[in-house]
């Protein structure tokens, strides 16, 4: 892509009349303010090639598994065509409609049942596209488990496509389109709101709240200070909200290091930076309960709060004692700890017989950093249920990008770094700016990014500032 930008792509969209507004009838017989008309993009070989990398790259850093690649016919055929040409992937065609000749299939390409198929479309308003591709796949044996597609209208498409257990992923959203091209003075405020209430007030699915652009309405435009407090925040979500507002720091530093002292020392020195900082003790060489009683009390000079992260996965019983006893005694000493929702909410209940007490707070487990992560939309989903279900002590997610448009959840975001590679483990990075201003997350998860700086506390302020001005700057465009 020599390094063009997403900003880059969507004004060269606006530039061929890819995107256009003003009065247009769309199929469904309602007048929309904009109309996407992707298919110009078929006499502008640059552009073409710039599209099927930004749509590879999306697939990639969602950590997508699969063996085969479909575009959606037929604007996004071409778009299929160069991703599997460039990237020496074996491509499938999905016909409109049989031939009264010859074999008759719906699907041309070597078949073979019980392999992935990765859809690739254009635009996404309410998902029927898609999902008419995917059924005809998987009645041909194949498995449709995501799409990645150039643009989310977010109209309802994303979550209804989550609902027949395939994940959408959008290189860009009808909102951040919209703020790029007012950002550049292609289109006025006026235009935008048009816009804006138009997608509002025409979605498909009334499950569509999850959407990015839903959230972004919901919550967006409120403070930390504010959501802080609403009636039905959790006092260690209010305490953790109104203490980022007073420091002005949204950054969660990752302590994983082995060494007792190290930990400490990290504490000491970027103490005053964070607003979290998240521990591993069981990596720690020498851990005792001293080293937990000169942390927390780092954590009151300091005035930043512990979350161990111990991803309790177990029946309600097992992680109760896990959760209280044994050598590290979590409870006494973490204000958060996490937990996968895998064992039901068996896992919660059992944390919160212990945590509530002591005013302790949880964090569910909705989403994962690493490539091939299982977390899907339908699991995420279900997390968020959960959550809901358990309010009592689950605060907040550990996700890639806002979840719930209930302002009082908490969304934290691991695999934050300035660089957007990852490592040869799987781990995945996102830069502050994508996960607080674009993803709509509170709270940024940095690890190796500070710890292996030659200078931990300037890479530390580098962080905050990166994160917090993502975040009043999500405040400004919102209002």
């Amino acid at each position: 892509m020599g390094g063009r930008s997403l900003e880059h792509l969507v004004l060269k969209l606006h530039e061929v009349r890819a995107v256009k507004f003003g009065t247009f009838k769309l199929k469904s017989g309602i007048t929309s303010p904009v109309y996407f008309d992707l298919r110009v993009i078929v006499s502008y070989p640059s552009l073409m090639n710039e599209v099927s990398a930004f749509l590879f790259r999306r697939a990639r850093e969602a950590g997508v598994t699969y063996q085969s690649v479909c575009g959606v016919p037929y604007t996004a055929l071409p778009l299929a065509t160069i991703i599997c040409s460039q990237n020496n992937l074996p491509m499938l065609i999905r016909r409109k409609e049989a031939k009264d000749y010859g074999t008759g299939q719906m699907i041309e390409g070597a078949v073979h049942p019980g392999e992935t198929c990765l859809i690739v479309e254009d635009v996404v308003t309410s998902g029927s596209s898609v999902l008419e591709t995917a059924r005809v796949l998987q009645k041909e044996g194949l498995k449709v488990t995501d799409a990645i597609v150039l643009l989310d209208r977010e109209q309802g498409g994303r979550a209804k496509l989550a609902k027949e257990g395939i994940m959408l992923h959008p290189v860009i959203t009808i909102s951040q389109l919209l703020d790029v091209l007012l950002k550049a003075g292609r289109i006025d405020a006026e235009v935008a709101q048009s816009v804006d209430r138009f997608i509002q007030e025409n979605t498909f699915t009334s499950s569509e709240a999850n959407s990015s652009h839903a959230v972004k309405k919901s919550c967006g435009s409120l403070s930390y200070e504010a959501r802080a407090e609403l009636p039905d925040t959790h006092p260690m979500a209010a305490e953790l909200l109104k203490l980022m507002e007073a420091k002005k720091s949204n950054l969660c530093v990752s302590a994983d290091v082995t060494d007792a002292k190290e930990l400490l020392d990290v504490a000491e020195s970027l103490g005053p930076l964070i607003c979290v900082l998240k521990t591993h003790v069981d990596i720690l060489q020498d851990f005792s309960l001293e080293v937990t009683g000169r942390l927390s009390k780092l954590a009151e000079k300091h005035r930043f709060l512990i979350f161990e992260d111990r991803k309790f996965a177990d029946i309600g019983n097992t992680v109760k004692h896990q959760y209280e006893g044994g050598l590290y005694q979590i409870s006494s000493w973490s204000h958060i700890t996490n937990a996968h929702a895998v064992p039901g909410s068996g896992v919660v209940k059992g944390l919160g017989a212990v945590g509530r007490p002591l005013g302790r707070g949880c964090l569910l487990i909705a989403e994962m950093s690493s490539r091939g992560s299982l977390a899907k939309e339908g699991y995420t989903q279900a997390v968020v249920k959960m959550a809901e279900e358990n309010c009592d002590f689950v605060f907040g997610f550990i996700c890639g990008s806002k979840i719930s448009n209930k302002p009082e959840f908490v969304h934290m975001t691991p695999g934050v770094s300035m660089q957007s590679e990852g490592d040869s483990l799987g781990q995945q990075y996102t830069n502050p700016h994508d996960v607080i201003c674009t993803r709509g997350s509170d709270v940024i998860i940095v690890g190796r990014g500070i710890l292996a700086a030659a200078d931990r506390v300037q890479a530390a302020e580098t962080y905050r500032k990166a994160a917090w001005d993502a975040y009043t700057k999500r405040l400004s465009d919102t209002k």
